[in-house]
């Protein structure tokens, strides 16, 4: 069957192997209790309908203070359809490696990309972001890497696909650059300027103030266990990184003192879920 006329939910953007209408009625992405199905209940619509009505968007993304790193590229879809995230093009000297996808494919995104330089793989964080993967991974002839333990949300299996066992979270390191998905959740006091007041005289961040959430289901604001937070952090702390980059446009946030806001973050959770004696309060920079 032609990737153009799979049915694709529209709530969550992932396309399925069939195309009968009367045959697929729900999608078991949206009936996980960390997704959700919309007001308007269930509905699927096809690449093809897709390519007429939608277009992707390239933004270049600067992450480097010193300009040392190649910049990312940020790929939308406008207007903005499911989820509405962003996938991100990272070049590296061994090629150019697509951190998350989008459902839409089209002749424009297919040449603009081929431009670029094509790609060497692509890397999905989670299966909410799996989309048309199959389909992408087919016209770029490039491998797709998931985690193992994601086998059983995927839709569609393809040969192309590589599970990896040995994830031990789903974000990605590429140099200074920690590209995070969903996994931190950047949140909008993460994004504040506190350098300077309404008089334009310099000022620091108040005390307690947030940069990222970390939780089960964004959409069904459910937070991960406390526990669970501290096993990101066993994991992180071993790795260097001066920016984190978001699930969607403008969650960039690049600071010096990015992953320290991180575990500053993750304890400010932990204790207002009521954890304040967890010995993980105490843990320090």
């Amino acid at each position: 069957m032609a990737a153009e006329t799979l049915l694709i939910c529209t709530a969550c953007g992932t396309q399925f192997p069939n195309t009968d209408r009367n045959a697929l009625k729900t999608c078991f992405i949206c009936d996980d209790p960390r997704q959700y199905v919309p007001p308007s209940g269930q509905s699927f619509t096809t690449l093809a309908a897709l390519q007429t009505s939608h277009k992707n968007d390239f933004h270049t993304t600067h992450s480097s203070p010193d300009n040392k790193a190649p910049a990312l590229i940020s790929i939308t879809t406008s207007p903005k359809f499911a989820i509405g995230q962003r996938a991100i093009l990272i070049p590296t000297p061994a090629g150019n490696i697509l951190w998350d996808c989008l459902t839409l494919l089209d002749d424009a995104t297919i040449a603009r990309i081929r431009e670029l330089g094509g790609l060497e793989g692509i890397v999905i964080s989670h299966p909410h972001y799996c989309s048309t993967h199959v389909a992408w991974a087919a016209v770029f002839d490039c491998p797709v890497y998931l985690a193992a333990e994601d086998k059983a949300w995927l839709a569609q299996l393809s040969e192309r696909q590589v599970f990896l066992d040995a994830v031990e979270t789903m974000v990605l390191l590429s140099g200074p650059r920690l590209l995070i998905a969903d996994t931190l959740m950047t949140t909008p006091a993460g994004l504040s300027n506190w350098a300077i007041n309404a008089l334009n005289e310099p000022r620091s961040r108040p005390p307690g103030t947030n940069s990222f959430s970390f939780m089960w289901s964004i959409p069904n604001m459910i937070p991960l266990p406390a526990d669970e937070i501290v096993r990101m952090w066993s994991i992180l702390k071993n790795y260097d990184f001066t920016s984190t980059h978001g699930a969607f446009m403008g969650q960039d946030i690049e600071h010096r003192d990015v992953k320290a806001r991180v575990l500053e973050s993750m304890q400010i959770q932990i204790r207002s879920m009521g954890y304040e004696g967890h010995p993980f309060l105490h843990t320090l920079w």
